[in-house]
């Protein structure tokens, strides 16, 4: 097995990858950065072998370190031994995973979701938050939920901050994206409810029975759902607010109604 030591800032390989923190290079390239063992494995476990796979220079011994090396010489990919300095740039942590995988971007085109295939899905117009966008992914990933599509300008879930706030979920979960017009004309063949959430509609998150599979619309921190987007759903709701808040996280309230959706359809009750 062959493996490549790299000690140098410099170098243009280690200068490639730190790069990948920036959106315009992720996208130029189609690659991203996943950072310790538990998401290396995830990945595997999907079918999915890092392109790259960085090992600290006083990295432990261990099965699945073996598993990944492996795995990635069998697709191609590359091995690479790194001093603990680079690590540290690479990941801007003072305290950083001694294994790092470089990784391919999946999108699934809209045509090609099956939405019969899980009993819902989340639909999020122009998220800005990558923390938000992380977490709901892994949410939808524990709900049992088929993917995560991405509608109109929305934060990068390849972004190393996302990805990080998945836990690993981006390579269990369908991700896709598209522009407004492409969604709305996809959503007018979706064969169950379409359930968007706004804080001036009439109904409760539980109050009107959901025909699986749901598709549920989520809008962004800010301004919530568009007027266009909330008059495409057959259904708008709210999550009731009994304190002095008005309002709750994005992520948050994407897990309430998730689970709400995903117990009618698995027979479970919060």
């Amino acid at each position: 097995m062959t493996e490549r030591l790299i000690t140098s800032l410099t170098n243009d390989t280690i200068k490639a990858v730190r790069a990948l923190h920036m959106r315009k290079e992720r996208e130029a390239t189609g690659c991203f950065l996943a950072e310790g063992l538990k998401f290396i494995g995830e990945a595997l476990d999907q079918g999915r072998a890092p392109t790259m796979l960085l090992v600290g220079d006083e990295a432990r011994p261990h099965p699945l370190l073996d598993r990944a090396k492996a795995e990635t010489i069998k697709a191609g990919g590359q091995i690479i031994v790194v001093t603990h300095a680079i690590l540290e740039k690479i990941s801007r942590r003072d305290n950083p995973q001694t294994v790092l995988g470089v990784f391919e971007q999946v999108y699934t085109p809209l045509d090609a979701i099956q939405p019969e295939a899980k009993p819902c899905w989340v639909a999020l117009e122009q998220v800005r938050d990558p923390g938000n966008l992380g977490t709901i992914i892994r949410t939808a990933d524990s709900a049992g939920c088929g993917g995560v599509i991405l509608i109109g300008d929305c934060v990068d879930p390849f972004s190393v901050e996302a990805v990080r706030a998945t836990m690993g979920s981006v390579f269990a979960v369908t991700i896709s994206k598209a522009s407004r017009e492409e969604f709305l004309a996809w959503r007018a063949k979706w064969p169950g409810s379409v359930i968007g959430t706004r804080l001036d509609a009439k109904h409760g998150y539980r109050d009107s029975p959901v025909r699986h599979p749901a598709l549920i619309m989520m809008g962004n921190e800010q301004a919530g759902l568009t007027d266009e987007l909330a008059a495409a759903c057959d259904l708008n709701v709210k999550i009731p607010m009994r304190g002095r808040a008005d309002s709750l996280n994005l992520a948050v309230a994407t897990g309430v109604m998730v689970y709400a959706v995903t117990d009618a359809a698995y027979g479970e009750s919060l």
